[in-house]
């Protein structure tokens, strides 16, 4: 408790030397009056454990089956950063969620700690709809998916896999499969690729050898002067009060960084080949205007059946919709999910 203190401090104390000051509308560790949060766990099909939190309105009737959306965090984070908001805010409006922490991340199992595995993090959404659509008070033929950042990319990938996910809505989505190979705006070379994957691939040597990896401090705690603006986006999230938060057994620096070995698995990771054959299943792709990952939402878009949706929040940027409450649609969510997870 008091390292976690202390690396508090000194985050606020480097925003603040950074002139940086809090977003207004920030609302990270938003609490509801009116919903329950219950901690769950469910196996998926490698044996391994799925920490959630159940998020079921105070209102709610138990003799009718609800509806329910599950919640992916976003890439590197864990179901306290954005993912409870968007799953509280959605139980405010009548929905059970469930926020999940993807394998490796948060709560849940899987070592080493912050491994790469698309995979293993689409099939965590499958899972979810397994334990969703086994309870009493859920009806399994309304169950939704809300995938923010990361979490759009691998809920777009169980969703062409598994058609029990009925509507599926992603926020500020990465497609962390491109942004591996080809950098944001194709600004990664083809060289560039390759050699990133040779340096991993001689690293892989070191790891067996030695059973140490390294991690790429790519955010670190303190943030360089010479920081690009991606990167300046995301430290102020998770490197400050804003969006801290460390999971047990882990520590600042290791939240969000991973292992370049690990990394490189997302370069044969396609989450929207195919991605028409989720049609005529609905979706809707929420970015801001100004974000950096826009292009993301956009070729989702362009190459997604119908009936489909793309949304825009005017000004807001990629993290601008992590946590901003006066910023993020609330009001598009709540109608795309009634619409199309109505009972018939």
């Amino acid at each position: 408790m008091k390292r976690l203190a202390l690396l508090l401090a000194l985050a606020a104390s480097s925003f603040t030397t950074l002139g940086a000051t809090m977003p207004t509308g920030a609302d990270n560790f938003y609490k509801s009056d009116t919903v329950t949060v219950e901690r769950v766990t469910f196996k998926n099909q490698y044996h391994m454990e799925v920490v959630g939190n159940l998020v079921r309105p105070k209102a709610a009737s138990n003799a009718t089956a609800s509806a329910a959306v599950i919640v992916g965090h976003p890439m590197g984070a864990v179901k306290e950063q954005s993912s409870m908001l968007y799953a509280q805010k959605l139980a405010e409006q009548g929905f059970v969620t469930l926020a999940i922490d993807l394998p490796f991340w948060g709560e849940s199992d899987g070592e080493p700690r912050n491994l790469v595995a698309p995979e293993m993090y689409s099939e965590a959404f499958s899972a979810a709809v397994d334990y969703l659509g086994t309870r009493d008070f859920i009806d399994r033929t309304r169950i939704g998916v809300l995938g923010v950042c990361g979490s759009g990319s691998f809920a777009i990938s169980a969703a062409k896999m598994d058609p029990r996910l009925r509507a599926i809505a992603t926020v500020s989505m990465y497609d962390m499969g491109d942004v591996t190979r080809n950098g944001l705006g194709q600004s990664v070379s083809l060289e560039q690729r390759k050699a990133m994957l040779a340096k991993a691939a001689e690293q892989r040597y070191t790891e067996f050898t030695t059973g140490n990896g390294i991690f790429l401090d790519y955010l670190p705690i303190q943030l360089p002067a010479d920081a690009d603006p991606v990167t300046r986006e995301f430290w102020a999230f998770y490197r400050t009060p804003r969006g801290i938060a460390i999971p047990k057994g882990r520590t600042l620096e290791t939240t969000q960084n991973r292992m370049l070995t690990s990394e490189v698995r997302f370069v044969n990771f396609y989450p929207f080949n195919d991605i028409e054959t989720i049609s005529p299943r609905p979706m809707l792709f929420i970015a801001g205007s100004e974000a950096h990952s826009l292009e993301f939402s956009q070729k989702a878009y362009a190459l997604a059946g119908q009936p489909k949706a793309l949304y825009l929040v005017p000004g807001a940027g990629h993290v601008d919709l992590y946590d901003r409450v006066d910023r993020i649609p609330f009001d598009k969510l709540t109608r795309f999910f009634v619409a199309n997870l109505s009972a018939d």
